[in-house]
């Protein structure tokens, strides 16, 4: 029986809007997926608090407001960044989804990513758009900088692939997805995910054909919501695959960091950190990556509308 997720009334005030995830051992990975999840390896982690929810536009705001941080994509990259690149692409912009008009190329994802000037987490779909609405939306466009910024705000930190796992699996067995083996156990959805053909028709079946305001599926073993779906997440890991010897280096209790030299995405230089959980944009035709197991590579200079962040206070125990 697993410890219970909730926590004493003196340390709520300490760890608001936070969930307690008990220590534990657990099979990390996927040999049945994609191949850089396998292999599947037992590790084990210490407990620690995790936020309950993604970091919402509201509390992205407020540490905004209170730092006047301003994130990366709404600065002006400087060539000195980027020796080589084209003068007139050097602009304060982020990563947007806009759906093509018809069947494509589903090996080229430029046919439905574009680099937009103007995007940033005050306006999530570009210029013209704005957080109207979506005080309780996750907050999008947040590269590395701008998330480690948050956490150190916030005195917490982001946690590494391992613990985010870990709690995204909510104390259960082993199974295909967060919740059990079925994507929609009786036809009930269970996180925003796309329905339909990716990427040109989303049925918006679960109510949500964008970010859905957080807690808007039902959480999982521990109490956490969204750890599936809606955005991907980053974590403080740098991506290699799991079978890269430079993986080995973290060994199995508390792994977490690796290589960063080994995480650069080839022919750019920029190094990549493990983004977890899948997205709205996430389907069944492409990119089932809405389970616990499923990771991608983000570089850290980059943001894009589909992935945030949630943040963990390490602790070995609930005091």
């Amino acid at each position: 029986m697993k410890e219970a997720a909730t926590a004493p009334d003196a340390i709520l005030s300490v760890h608001a809007d936070m969930v307690w995830v008990p220590p534990g051992r657990f099979l990390m990975g996927s040999n049945s997926h994609y191949p850089e999840e396998a292999p599947a390896h037992r590790v084990s982690v210490d407990g620690f608090w995790i936020d309950r929810c993604a970091v919402t536009n509201a509390q992205f705001a407020a540490f905004v407001a209170d730092t006047g941080h301003v994130t990366v994509a709404e600065r002006v990259p400087t060539a000195a960044d980027y020796p080589g690149a084209d003068p007139a692409k050097l602009r304060a912009a982020s990563v947007v989804f806009v759906a093509p008009r018809h069947r494509v190329d589903l090996t080229d994802h430029l046919n439905w990513w574009a680099f937009v000037p103007g995007a940033d987490w005050r306006h999530p779909r570009g210029p013209g758009s704005d957080l109207d609405g979506l005080d309780d939306h996750p907050a999008v466009h947040v590269a590395w900088a701008d998330v480690e910024a948050y956490a150190a705000w916030a005195g917490k930190v982001l946690p590494t692939e391992a613990e985010w796992e870990y709690a995204a699996r909510g104390g259960s067995r082993v199974t295909e997805y967060a919740w059990g083996d079925e994507l929609a156990p009786g036809g009930r959805h269970m996180a925003n995910v796309w329905q339909g053909e990716f990427p040109v028709r989303n049925l918006a079946s679960d109510g949500f054909a964008w970010t859905a305001p957080v807690g808007s599926f039902p959480p999982n073993g521990y109490g956490l919501f969204d750890m599936i779906g809606n955005v991907w997440e980053w974590t403080s890991d740098w991506y290699v695959p799991h079978g890269r010897v430079e993986y080995a280096c973290c060994g199995a209790v508390n792994p977490g960091g690796g290589d960063e030299a080994a995480s650069v995405e080839p022919g750019s230089g920029i190094p990549r950190r493990v983004m977890k959980g899948g997205s709205f944009l996430c389907a069944p035709n492409y990119c089932r990556r809405y389970r616990p197991a499923a990771r991608m590579p983000q570089p850290v200079d980059t943001s894009t509308c589909h992935l945030g962040f949630r943040c963990i206070i390490r602790s070995s125990t609930r005091q």
